[in-house]
């Protein structure tokens, strides 16, 4: 019985294929524009995470902190050997340990000047790090000149710089005292948009001498882990090992609080000899990037519901359309001992064959828009380039999302259907065979 109600309503769709047809396009269309939305915030977090893990050099962070006796906080790593002890006992696997030491300074040329972060890194031994950086003009040989600076081409443009002009910047040693120190321009980046003039790069040793570090001293350290799906195993591996050796800040939170901000709570509440340290990961940063793409999944469901809530007004009109074209039809079913329950069961079919047709096309047409558009190359210097990866859009959807979304066009759509099914059923046979189209 239920094999012919198939055969039926598959028959009975092909009877009106222009009406099926644009029916199966609207959903078509539904699912089309929430995949692109669901695909492209799957791969947000992903790529914004690769981003940030080549712009801070690394996956996990550990800083040391430490208070004068005024009070004042004083961000330094005197001595990594415990550091590295508790690295190597971990057992994690990395690509990269980073050593950084960064200041805030203004970089002043004829007159003009500009705040700019100015990350001290050893290009000796963190030569993956010219792989991060694009440059436009000049070489990374150049860093070779100890006072070496590497610069976007947004702070060249402003500060109208060009290759071996020297800069003087003026900034605060880490414990507070004005210094300055002079710069040549080695190289000239291409300026990644959003995030692609927050940091010129130098090297190690001049920054940490312009802060008055002792050489062998720095800031940050940071691991550069093989993926970013690793970062929450590793952190996990590592952390006991640390609590072993040094003094950490507790990474427990209240509510929703991240494990950053109640470090930074710490720091200001507790008291502590010696240097504590900071341990953070990209995840611990990337918290409020994930609750901004939770609030966009939730915004694309309930774009979905409104979409489909239209969709759903022209199923309705369409299959009432149908009852009244087929209300002879339907008179002689019943009159043939067809039962009420199949025919409402024969309506719901072709519902159900119609949102299949347009959830499977939809899919289809979405593959084929997010390949194309994998394929354009958006560049280095565009405001989206965070959220790109190396330039090209990507697109990652979860199965049980896609499961979800079918789930819902489909009950979306029986439900539509369900007033002219269950009107159909219960027309009675000889009123149905007596009316008159």
């Amino acid at each position: 019985m239920l094999m012919n109600l198939i055969k039926l309503a598959l028959r009975n769709l092909s009877r009106q294929k222009r009406r099926s047809i644009l029916l199966g396009s609207a959903i078509a269309f539904g699912i089309l524009f929430i995949l692109l939305i669901q695909g492209f915030t799957g791969s947000f977090v992903e790529n914004v995470g690769e981003n940030f893990s080549h712009l801070l050099a690394g996956h996990i962070f550990i800083e040391g902190v430490e208070k004068s006796e005024s009070g004042k906080e004083l961000f330094i790593i005197r001595d990594d050997q415990q550091l590295m002890e508790a690295v190597a006992a971990s057992g994690i696997s990395y690509q990269f340990l980073t050593k950084r030491s960064e200041f805030r300074g203004t970089i002043l040329f004829e007159g003009n000047g500009i705040n700019q972060s100015i990350v001290g890194a050893d290009w000796n031994s963190e030569s993956f790090f010219r792989e991060r950086i694009i440059l436009q003009e000049g070489s990374f040989e150049n860093m070779s000149d100890p006072q070496g600076l590497i610069i976007s081409s947004k702070i060249a443009d402003r500060l109208n710089l060009h290759l071996g002009d020297r800069v003087t910047v003026k900034l605060q040693t880490f414990t507070g005292q004005q210094n300055a120190g002079d710069f040549t321009i080695a190289a000239i980046s291409i300026d990644t948009g959003l995030f692609g003039s927050m940091s010129c790069y130098a090297n190690l040793e001049y920054v940490n001498e312009l802060m008055n570090i002792e050489p062998g001293d720095y800031l940050t350290l940071g691991i550069y882990l093989p993926d970013l799906m690793d970062t929450d195993p590793a952190a996990s591996a590592l952390l006991p090992e640390l609590e072993e050796r040094i003094q950490l800040f507790s990474r427990e939170t209240t509510g929703d609080q991240n494990p950053f901000m109640a470090i930074l709570e710490q720091q200001e509440e507790d008291s502590w000899e010696g240097i504590r340290y900071r341990f953070t990961t990209i995840n611990d940063i990337l918290s409020e990037v994930k609750e901004i793409v939770r609030v966009l999944n939730i915004a694309g469901i309930v774009i979905l519901l409104v979409l489909f809530s239209i969709i759903m007004v022209g199923i309705t009109n369409t299959f009432r359309m149908v009852l009244f074209e087929r209300i002879q039809e339907i008179g002689t079913m019943r009159a043939v001992g067809m039962q009420r329950g199949a025919v409402r069961n024969l309506f719901l079919l072709e519902a159900f064959f119609l949102a299949i047709g347009g959830i499977v096309a939809g899919f289809l047409l979405a593959g084929l828009v997010m390949l194309i558009l994998a394929q354009i190359y958006w560049g280095v210097d565009t405001p989206l380039f965070m959220l790109l990866k190396n330039g090209f859009m990507t697109f990652r959807i979860p199965f049980f999302q896609m499961l979800l979304d079918t789930g819902i066009v489909l009950a979306l759509t029986l439900f539509a259907a369900a007033w002219p099914a269950n009107k159909a059923a219960g027309m009675k046979p000889a009123a149905a065979l007596a009316t008159e189209k």
